[in-house]
């Protein structure tokens, strides 16, 4: 069975996106996919960029790294934007918006928000009617057909269930959890690339990682008002309404 190991929200949070990798190398893993996110938030979207460039056999593009590159203002969004550099920004612009693929006997669809856009945030309290949208295809998703399994990020919440005899999963988030201070992700495991019905495994992983190494790597960064990031990876809270 192939075993994937589905990683997202990292947010330049590096000593986070280490320990991940970390725990993913103690497993029998056979490629990464990040759902997108590298960047904002945290201090170091530029290593995280070159991280996951070097460790993700593919990767998907989040609102944040969408919105990086456009024309600007805001200094932090400056900040971010120089910090990262040229090269960095153009990768991010080029990215995917969707991982399709069949997993034993099933049709899975990973993408980081919705399958209409990197902006839609659906959360686990939505009702459920706004949740089941998010099995639906879109012009930008690969193939038309309807997702038998959907796996997300954007919201920074960890989550599993089931819906009209599909299943909608959250990987939670890296870098900026924010139901648990502590770093999340997914292991899926099925047969690839296989229409045969088969098991699907789906294991959340919480990994501890250095919070207060984290909050010195904001503070000494020089990044503009560190203080609601802090907080946020402190308490698996949110601060601030993105």
């Amino acid at each position: 069975m192939t075993r994937i190991a589905l990683i997202a929200d990292i947010h330049g949070n590096i000593p986070a996106l280490e320990a991940v990798l970390k725990d993913i190398q103690q497993r029998e893993i056979n490629a990464i996919y990040c759902l997108g996110d590298l960047i904002g938030k945290g201090p170091h979207g530029d290593i995280a960029v070159d991280i996951v460039r070097a460790q993700c056999q593919q990767v998907i593009r989040g609102n944040w790294d969408d919105f990086i590159g456009k024309e600007t203002d805001d200094p932090t969004l400056l900040w971010h934007q120089n910090r990262l550099g040229s090269e960095r920004l153009q990768y991010l612009a080029s990215l995917p918006f969707t991982i399709e693929f069949m997993m034993s006997g099933k049709w899975i669809r990973l993408f980081h928000a919705s399958p209409r856009s990197v902006y839609e945030r659906i959360q686990p309290w939505d009702d459920q009617e706004k949740r089941a949208t998010l099995f639906d295809s879109s012009p930008l998703c690969t193939s038309p057909r309807i997702a038998d399994v959907v796996g997300y990020a954007d919201i920074h919440n960890a989550f599993q269930e089931h819906l009209e005899g599909r299943t909608l999963f959250n990987t939670g988030s890296v870098g900026n959890p924010l139901e648990l201070p502590e770093a999340s992700y997914v292991i899926l495991e099925g047969n690839y690339n296989s229409e045969a019905r088969a098991p699907l495994n789906i294991q959340f992983i919480r990994v501890p990682y250095p919070i207060e190494q984290a909050v010195q790597d904001a503070l000494q960064s020089g990044m503009p008002h560190p203080e609601e990031y802090i907080l946020e990876i402190r308490t698996g809270r949110y601060q601030v309404k993105k």
